[in-house]
């Protein structure tokens, strides 16, 4: 067979589908329970069979309250994992792009999150996450760690399909109205992450970090009526969304409540990306009559 362009690490999530859907024919996925990223020579064995010109790691532990009880189980795929891969790629002489989050920042500061800003993850998947960008950078200082936040689309399960879930039987729904942050399309995330390949691939671009999230700045209260709003003109019923304060909504890992990533960086090398207005629109056009119910918010 043919090399590919690019590896993809993860072939289930919302990011890995939106780049395998976005690099058609170019893009390989690798994950479970085909290949396991926690094996300790699992990534060189695979980049030795498969030879590719550059790695995508959208591979992670993303169980944000689960990661409290399951703390192991979160720093193994999210530090140690990667970590490997990192090791593994300084060998084969490979670009990577590692995709990381906004949850290693604790969420005090009252502005945008810059790239130079010292990351203090107040929960166990932030922790392993930052612990993941610092192994991966350790191992591999050319490879290029891209911080992102709440993701969705129309594939896999986000904030939007749970939402919609909820609405179904609810004639109003308590939401967080204090926690802040920019809602991601991964169609147009992959479309980046294809980019910044690219550019490593061909030496125009460098490692480091960078921050590459969509274009609006939106509460969860807020996030939750535009989808809502949208989905109430194709016909859904109408839901109150009842803005309550972090503190009285209870779960397992504390949240950061101003989660908002500066995307200067990113916006200067022409990857800015675009409004939440304008990708819920695309989703919720693919996804409505396609939502099954699911569990029903706790707070």
């Amino acid at each position: 067979m043919s090399a590919p362009v690019i590896l993809v690490l993860g072939h289930s999530g919302q990011l890995a589908r939106a780049l395998a859907d976005r690099g058609g024919g170019d893009i390989v996925t690798a994950g479970r329970p085909d290949f396991d990223l926690t094996h300790p020579d699992a990534s060189e064995r695979l980049l030795d069979r498969l030879r590719p010109a550059a790695v995508i790691n959208a591979a992670a532990y993303t169980a944000v309250d689960r990661a409290e009880s399951e703390r192991e189980l979160a720093f193994a795929l999210n530090r140690d994992a990667p970590a490997a891969l990192a090791r593994a790629c300084a060998r084969a002489g490979l670009p990577l792009i590692h995709v990381s989050t906004d949850s290693v920042f604790d969420g005090t500061l009252d502005r945008a999150y810059r790239e130079d800003d010292a990351p203090r993850p107040i929960n166990a998947y932030g922790a392993s996450k930052h612990a993941g960008e610092c192994a991966v950078l350790d191992a591999l200082p050319a490879a290029l760690v891209v911080r992102t936040s709440w993701i969705f689309g129309a594939e896999g399960e986000s904030f939007v399909s749970r939402l919609l879930g909820w609405a179904q039987e609810a004639d109003q729904l308590t939401i967080v109205g204090d926690q802040w942050g920019r809602p991601t399309y991964a169609p147009a995330l992959a479309e980046a992450l294809l980019t910044l390949a690219g550019r490593l691939r061909d030496g125009a671009a460098s490692g480091g970090l960078i921050h590459l999230a969509g274009g609006s700045i939106l509460s969860r209260a807020e996030q939750a009526r535009l989808i809502l709003c949208a989905a109430s003109r194709r016909g859904r019923r109408a839901t109150r969304i009842i803005p309550i304060p972090s503190s009285v909504h209870l779960s397992a890992a504390k949240r950061p409540l101003n989660a908002v990533l500066d995307c200067s960086l990113a916006g200067g090398r022409g990857l800015a990306l675009g409004p939440f207005h304008d990708d819920l629109e695309a989703t919720l056009d693919r996804l409505l009559g396609l939502v099954e119910p699911s569990l029903r918010p706790t707070a």
